[in-house]
């Protein structure tokens, strides 16, 4: 314990790790008390599968969030051990429907009393300890859905190198900035564009009062980055006009200023970000996979140079 002590926050995960190996080995002997022949990591699985009575691998792995090939091999346990079954969809004869035997039901049927007595020991422990470590660590997943932890340790990382460097919101001072860093990062690469100049002449009308957001990187207070959120409507919103100049480059305030976008994005409630790129822009696009995004079949672009889209899934 003192080694968690004089480590603190930083070794969360290597905790949470030594906890939840600890509960596993408890959960075993829990089970051989009760008699149940069962593996404790099958419980999410048999559990979903005795609500649902029939179910898709991914559709289970997307109900408890776990990997794809973690389902398939509890899935295909179970079934060795006579728990569960498998049969082809008729609608899709490429996917497996997983669905429980009878004694797969008779098991789950016989858990009723152990979940009962392990639910009343569990709120006991949380009122002993003073924590409510359940609705703590909901709080935990919602945040790190919204952004993850790699995510804030980058941040850290580039707030950290760089200590000038801040966040702003876009207002009429900074017109002149957000156009000249635009300007300067399209004419390096490409031409400017009627769509280009549509946005960067009048981001009020085009971005902000539809209601988009403009972010600035201020370095010192001047301003060295920017980024654009576009709301293209029904939840959903573009990621637009990043730009950082070339004084700053290699500092990481493309990627800060993107996690801010995308915090942003959050925090009006959009449910995807899209953006559209080149890929000939091989830095940039290996920044939008590290921010999340993922390379998507869109629409038709305004832009001539657009030859890539990505998305980000927020919800």
């Amino acid at each position: 314990m003192d080694f968690y002590t004089r480590v603190g926050p930083a070794a969360l995960g290597s905790r949470l790790r030594r906890l939840g190996d600890r509960l596993a080995e408890e959960a075993a002997r829990i089970y051989t008390m009760y008699g149940a022949d069962l593996q404790p990591r099958w419980f999410p699985v048999i559990y979903t599968l005795a609500e649902r009575g029939e179910e898709s691998v991914t559709a289970i792995a997307e109900e408890i969030g776990h990997s794809h090939v973690s389902v398939s091999q509890i899935v295909a346990e179970m079934a060795k051990q006579g728990y569960a079954r498998q049969k082809r969809q008729k609608s899709d004869g490429r996917r497996n429907l997983v669905s429980l035997t009878a004694k797969g039901r008779a098991a789950m049927a016989a858990m009723d009393v152990q979940l009962e007595d392990v639910g009343q020991a569990v709120q006991k422990l949380q009122a002993q300890s003073g924590v409510n470590l359940w609705q703590a660590l909901a709080a935990c997943e919602t945040e790190l859905s919204r952004e993850t932890l790699f995510q804030r340790v980058s941040r850290e990382k580039v707030e950290r190198e760089n200590p000038g460097v801040s966040i702003v919101e876009y207002s009429p001072a900074y017109a002149a900035a957000f156009k000249a860093l635009n300007e300067e990062w399209i004419r390096t690469h490409f031409e400017i564009e009627e769509a280009d100049s549509h946005s960067l002449d009048n981001p009020d009308d085009y971005i902000l009062k539809p209601g988009g957001h403009i972010l600035l990187a201020l370095l010192d207070g001047e301003p060295v980055g920017t980024c654009a959120l576009i709301n293209r409507g029904e939840d959903g919103f573009e990621l637009a006009k990043m730009a950082v100049s070339p004084k700053v480059r290699g500092k990481g305030i493309g990627a800060l200023i993107g996690q801010a976008t995308l915090q942003k994005a959050r925090e009006v409630g959009a449910r995807r970000v899209y953006l559209e790129s080149n890929t000939s822009l091989e830095p940039a696009i290996n920044l939008y996979r590290k921010l999340g995004f993922v390379e998507i079949r869109g629409g038709v672009s305004p832009y001539k140079r657009c030859n890539i889209q990505m998305e980000m899934r927020l919800d």
